[in-house]
């Protein structure tokens, strides 16, 4: 190691200082990092799962002083792996910032090490908790810096694709149901793909809020204040829903085809869709219920989505749009040609050119 005590004393940096490094570390267990991370962080634990858990119990069971030998050691070897391995090929020039839960001693241990070897790695001060912290801040102020136009549509009417279109066509669109992975209704979750955290989904949806312009528009989805298990914050949806209205309207049978092709996964696994249905038995009662799951097993999907749209999803969504958006009255409405990609990027590019000749009159 190299002999310069008084080298790197002060090497910890503000969470305000963030966008300053490229390259990012997260020294925390692999469970910790998988519930949320700083944006473009790169697990490398020096506790993983087990040994945290382990030296967390030596500490409250033995002594503070035996748990820091023992996890002293366990850092050390863990890091030499690192400096073997992941690390091996870094530049001269690298400089990493490195952080752990709170700016304390698992972070302070790699940064040292680090910057003995002659990398130029800093701490964050406060570590992930002091990121969390602005996040939450974030959440309040950040959303009321744009201009939102709504897309309203009843189920199935190509909300998301119109969405998805309007970001290919270099729109400002976001699309909180693709971060959140999962569809917004009582079908909506996303088959082999489970939905992230909340505190995973605040920290993607700031990302995504900070890459705007607040000048433009920005086209989102017309949600209800969850989606599947997370959360929007409070701030988006008070900005979204004193927000201009685009209306997508379509007519029922491309509904049902869009949905049929949206929802194919159920198909196969009609056990899956009929635990799914049965959550509706308080609303619908046990002889509708029966009806659709037997309607699913016979495989006559154009009967049990167009009922389900007529009985269950309009009737809601209605309700919902009136109670939520009083905007929806002077909606813009658009309707697709058909449920093609093609389709939805033609009636995106001339959604946007309708709303650019708005904003110029």
């Amino acid at each position: 190691m190299i002999d310069s005590p008084t080298r790197h004393q002060d090497n910890k940096v503000s969470i305000e200082r963030l966008g300053d490094f490229a390259e990012r570390i997260d020294v925390r267990s692999p469970a910790e990092f998988a519930e949320d991370h700083v944006p473009g962080a790169e697990s490398h634990p020096v506790l993983d799962d087990g040994e945290r858990a382990r030296i967390g119990t030596m500490h409250a069971n033995e002594s503070a002083f035996a748990a820091r030998r023992a996890g002293a050691a366990v850092v050390a070897r863990n890091i030499a792996s690192m400096l073997e391995a992941s690390f091996a090929q870094k530049p001269r020039d690298w400089a990493p910032l490195v952080y752990c839960w709170r700016g304390g001693q698992r972070s302070r241990s790699l940064v040292h090490v680090l910057n003995e070897i002659g990398w130029r790695a800093a701490q964050l001060d406060g570590g992930y908790r002091a990121y969390r912290r602005r996040i939450v801040e974030r959440l309040v102020e950040l959303p009321g810096r744009y201009r939102y136009l709504v897309v309203c549509g009843l189920t199935g009417s190509g909300k998301s694709r119109l969405i998805g279109a309007l970001a290919e066509e270099g729109a400002q669109a976001l699309d909180l149901e693709a971060m959140a992975r999962h569809r917004g209704s009582l079908l909506g979750d996303l088959p082999d793909r489970p939905q992230p955290t909340q505190k995973s989904f605040d920290s993607q949806l700031i990302e995504a809020l900070e890459r705007l312009d607040p000048s433009c528009p920005v086209y989102i989805e017309s949600e209800s204040r969850k989606i599947g298990t997370v959360q929007l914050p409070d701030a988006l949806l008070d900005a979204m829903r004193a927000a201009e209205c685009i209306r997508v309207v379509l007519p029922r049978p491309l509904r049902v085809a869009l949905l049929k092709d949206e929802y194919a996964h159920f198909f196969d696994d009609c056990e899956a869709l009929s635990g799914r249905l049965e959550r509706l038995v308080p609303i619908h009662g046990k002889q509708a219920i029966a009806r659709w799951t037997d309607a699913a097993r016979a495989g006559d999907w154009d009967t049990l989505v167009s009922e389900l749209l007529e009985t269950h999803y309009d009737p809601m969504y209605r309700r919902s749009i009136d109670r939520n958006f009083p905007r929806i009255a002077d909606a813009i409405d658009v309707e697709p040609s058909a449920i093609t990609g093609g389709a939805f990027r033609a009636l995106a590019c001339e959604l946007d050119a309708r709303v650019r000749e708005r904003v110029t009159a």
